[in-house]
Formats: C-alpha cells, structure tokens, sequence
C-alpha cells in the first residue's frame, strides 16, 4: 500500500466525519482496491455501506478484511456485531445469533451483551412463535427414522447409551424464550444503566412476553438515561396513544425521527414518519 493509498484513506475518514458521504465512499473504494485493509477504515467504511442499507455488500466485505492486521480485541467485537447486524437485515438472524454467541464465550463485553440481546428479542417476538397444534398431526404420523443426533463437541463426554428426545418446535421456543430472558437480565446485571439494554429489557417483556404493563417501567429507565434513543420513544408513543395523549404521543415520535437510525432499530425512520402523519390525521 503506498503513500497515496493512506493519504486517500485519512481524506475519507475525515470527510466521513464531516457527513461528506458520497465523496468519502469514493475514496474509500479507491484505497481498498489498492490494497487498504487497517481495521479502523475497514470498519469506518463497513458502517458506511451498513447505514446506506447495502447488507449484502457489506457482509461480504467484512468476511473479506475480517483478519486485517494490527485489529484490536475490541474492533474484532465491532465486526462480528456490524456482520451480525447484516445477517440480520438479511434474513438469517440465526446466523447472526450464533455469531454472537461464539464471541460472548471468548468474551463479555457491554456491546455484545447489547447486540446480543436485541437479535434474542426480534428471534422470539410473540409474532414468530409456533402455533402449539401446528404439529399435532406429526406426533399421531407412522413412525419414522430418527434423525441423528449431532456429534458430541471434542473434550465433551457424551453418553452413547442414552439419547435425549428431541424438543418439540414449542418446547425449543420456550428454552430460547428463557435463554433469552436469562441473558438480558444478566446484561442488567452486567451495567444496570445501559439505556440500550434496559431498552432489551422493555422490548423483551413487550413484545415477547406480552406484558406491556411489565415493560413500562424499562422503558422509562432506558429514557431517562437516554432521551433520544429511538426504539424507547417508539414504545413509550404507543403507551401515550392509548392513554388518549395524541400530543404527547407525536413528541416523542418526532424526536425519534431525528435520530440516527440502524439495521439495529426496531423501527426505520419511513415507519416513524408514518406513525406522526397517522397521529395528525386522527387529531
């Protein structure tokens, strides 16, 4: 990589800076084709493309620089979260869990527990869950072949003698359900004032549990540690509506307009628009 390669790299991450996108993706994709790959413009550029809504482009750039030289422990963790994040946006949020999962065993961070619990939320939203009779006529079918239990992982001791049933798809959505709930409250445990996992917290009870009563109060803990914070202002909008404070309802919307969105938001910036022209209509 040459002089000028570095030199269009550091006028990109500055013009980045300045909110000069187009000219600094141009750059970008000039100093990568001549050999670019320093973590911190890797991940400069993969959040470029992630928030132009190029998930594709931009997983597979990440796969790409993945082993860049010189990455710290805590880049490594961005990366596996953006590449999660596009895997998500994709539609193989399992994909993107597993991921995860595999970096929170090598390590505990704030950002994982974050990332993590919020792809554990949209995983098991009440909306995914499998309707308990939709495989009754599977358990009254001719008996079939069983399917293989998977390989015993190397250094486990596994019991050839016995095998465990398989889970039915409810009972597996119900261990995930705890698993889930199991993780964001040890998140709480992890920092008790993280506005984005407080907010996991209120989601998790909203929409996978059900409990909207229950979720308020996460939802005004994450808000008033942080007042601009999206998804947070979207759910407490939808308390203010019911509660028949339309005015109220349209604050807090608009606030949320005026964030910056992610692949990571429950709510794209079109949807909030929406909502505020539908509040001011019914007004």
């Amino acid at each position: 990589m040459g002089l000028m390669t570095s030199f269009k790299a550091n006028r990109a991450y500055r013009l980045q800076q300045k909110g000069q996108q187009e000219e600094a993706l141009k750059l970008y994709e000039e100093a990568f084709s001549e050999g670019l790959n320093e973590p911190r413009f890797v991940l400069a550029y993969a959040l470029m493309i992630i928030r132009k809504g190029e998930y594709q482009k931009a997983k597979d750039f990440l796969v790409k620089h993945q082993k860049a030289p010189g990455m710290t422990q805590e880049q490594r963790i961005t990366l596996f979260v953006d590449y999660a994040a596009c895997c998500f946006r994709l539609g193989d949020i399992d994909k993107g869990i597993n991921t995860l999962e595999q970096q929170f065993r090598k390590t505990e961070t704030g950002l994982l527990y974050q990332t993590l619990g919020y792809l554990y939320v949209e995983k098991y939203d009440a909306i995914n869950r499998p309707a308990e009779d939709e495989y009754a006529d599977e358990e009254s079918a001719a008996e079939e072949p069983a399917e293989a239990p998977e390989e015993v992982p190397a250094g486990d001791d596994g019991d050839s003698s016995s095998e465990e049933k398989p889970l039915s798809p409810m009972e597996a959505w119900e261990a995930g359900v705890k698993k889930a709930e199991e993780f964001i409250r040890q998140s709480l445990v992890y920092d008790d004032a993280d506005a984005i996992c407080l907010d996991n917290m209120g989601q998790f009870l909203y929409r996978v549990r059900e409990d909207k009563g229950g979720a308020k109060p996460w939802f005004k803990k994450a808000i008033a540690i942080k007042d601009k914070q999206i998804d947070t202002l979207y759910f407490l909008s939808r308390y203010d509506e019911k509660a028949g404070d339309r005015e109220a309802a349209l604050e807090k919307l608009e606030k949320a307009a005026e964030g910056r969105f992610s692949p990571l938001n429950y709510c794209g910036r079109e949807t909030i628009l929406k909502e505020i022209e539908r509040l001011k209509g019914a007004q």
